[in-house]
């Protein structure tokens, strides 16, 4: 069907054209006047993505896609039940008694999570103001309709609130129930930190062992002092056995008597005296009583060194079995100190168990602590980083119905309907408009047309009737 035939078609059936789009337009004016009026007011929150000081240091700031991800849970969270709940107890929409009569089955029941449900799915429209990857934005906006502009004002402002409140409790209970947790594994760690101190310190009592404890080196170097006086022993042993007839002569000159570690050590401490004497003489004078003391100490050192030098020559010739009984003793000692040793380092090496695990169990504590403080200060917080940023007012004109554009519709769905309507009717009962119709429908050439003759008016002559017809018109 060509342009041109549809022009036709509506030129014949405009009537039927015309009428459904004058009623389709009055159905649309009786819509707008029947339909009840909506409200929408609009609140908006901002959502601050830096970095909270109350969090834990390393917490930085969200960039990028993370901030954008972070927008629309903070969106979906203004949109949640819970939310709409709280809503519903704030402004005692769960009271009214409209409200009551549509949900409430019973006196007593509990409608809020109807009328939650309600305002979000109907009512509320939540979302950030630019959500694309090249234009982001912070901004929530809150939009809520209602057929009263004051309610829903009240109701857009009631969810960027309780957003806001809702932001404050989702930080701050997760931070008690760490709080309360980190608590509880305080005191176990507390008590496990004592008993550990308690085996450690009874550990310590029980084997003499102190915090500044030297006792393990004075071993050690006791054991070393043996091993070198064995070495030296079997050295006079088999010295003692060469030189047991070389007595004679100056008894101080003899080897045995210079190696003597009894008298090295008298000499030594000789010496010291006379050290000791030289200071005195000094400082007090000759005639001082530490003077004749120290004078009495060397004359009694000399004199055991003497009768010490004179033991050794005298008891030279049996030197070789007393350094086989010494030898025998101090390897004897050498080996019980050995054990004295071991047994030493098992204690110590005990002892450094316990003590790790007493700096473990301290350190667990510590970190728990830390971590309880950290929670600690978290549930007490009151800020959030969603702040409102734009408060609702009770909108002067409604937001639905739209008279204009409801009006352009009604003219499409009316021109639409009215020249659908035209062409069924058409279609229904065929009619002959044009010549191309002739030949469409009957499927034949067209040979020629009559075309309308025009005359003007007082030009029309009808011819005069004869015979028979002139008579009986007469």
């Amino acid at each position: 069907m060509t342009l041109h035939q549809i022009l036709l078609i509506l030129r014949a059936q405009w009537r039927i054209a015309v009428y459904i789009f004058v009623g389709v337009i009055a159905a649309v004016l009786v819509l707008n006047v029947v339909w009840p009026k909506q409200y929408t007011a609009i609140a908006s929150v901002v959502v601050d993505i830096k970095s909270d000081p109350v969090a834990t240091a390393n917490n930085a700031a969200l960039v990028g896609q993370q901030a954008n991800t972070y927008v629309n849970t903070e969106a979906d969270i203004i949109g949640s039940e819970r939310v709409a709940q709280r809503v519903v107890k704030t402004l005692r929409l769960d009271q009214q008694p409209e409200a009551r009569k549509r949900w409430a089955k019973s006196p007593d029941e509990d409608i809020s999570v109807a009328i939650a449900d309600y305002l979000l799915n109907s009512k509320v429209v939540v979302a950030p103001t630019h959500d694309s990857p090249t234009h982001s934005s912070n901004v929530i906006e809150i939009s809520v309709k209602w057929s009263d502009p004051r309610t829903a004002a009240a109701l857009a402002n009631s969810f960027a609130q309780t957003a806001i409140d809702t932001n404050i409790d989702l930080k701050v209970e997760p931070a008690k129930q760490y709080a309360a947790w980190f608590e509880q594994r305080a005191q176990a760690l507390r008590a496990d930190l004592q008993a550990k101190q308690k085996r450690l310190s009874d550990f310590q009592n029980a084997n003499g062992i102190v915090a500044t404890d030297e006792k393990l080196d004075v071993e050690n170097n006791r054991l070393t002092e043996l091993s070198t006086e064995l070495v030296t022993i079997q050295g006079l042993r088999q010295e003692s056995q060469s030189h047991a007839r070389q007595v004679g002569g100056d008894i101080n000159s003899l080897p045995e008597v210079l190696q003597s570690p009894v008298i090295q050590n008298l000499k030594s401490q000789l010496a010291q005296a006379d050290a000791k004497r030289e200071d005195v003489a000094t400082r007090l004078g000759k005639n001082h009583p530490d003077y004749k003391e120290v004078e009495g100490e060397i004359t009694n050192l000399r004199n055991r060194i003497a009768q010490e030098s004179a033991n050794i020559a005298a008891s030279l010739g049996r030197t070789n079995d007393v350094n086989v009984r010494r030898e025998s003793d101090v390897r004897a000692a050498l080996e019980a100190q050995k054990q004295k040793v071991l047994e030493l380092k098992h204690e110590h090496d005990q002892a450094a168990v316990l003590d790790g695990d007493v700096t473990t169990a301290q350190r667990d504590l510590d970190e728990v602590t830390k971590s309880l403080a950290q929670s600690n200060l978290e549930s007490l917080t009151q800020q959030t980083n969603v702040v409102q940023l734009s408060t609702a007012d009770a909108p002067k004109h409604p937001s639905s119905p739209k008279l204009v554009i409801n009006m352009l519709l009604g003219i499409f769905l009316g021109g639409v309907f009215g020249i659908g309507a035209a062409l069924a009717v058409e279609m229904r009962n065929r009619r002959v408009r044009e010549a191309e119709d002739m030949v469409e429908l009957l499927g034949v050439p067209l040979l020629g047309t009559i075309r309308p003759v025009l005359v003007r008016a007082g030009e029309l002559r009808l011819p005069k009737p004869q015979g028979r017809l002139a008579a009986s018109t007469v």
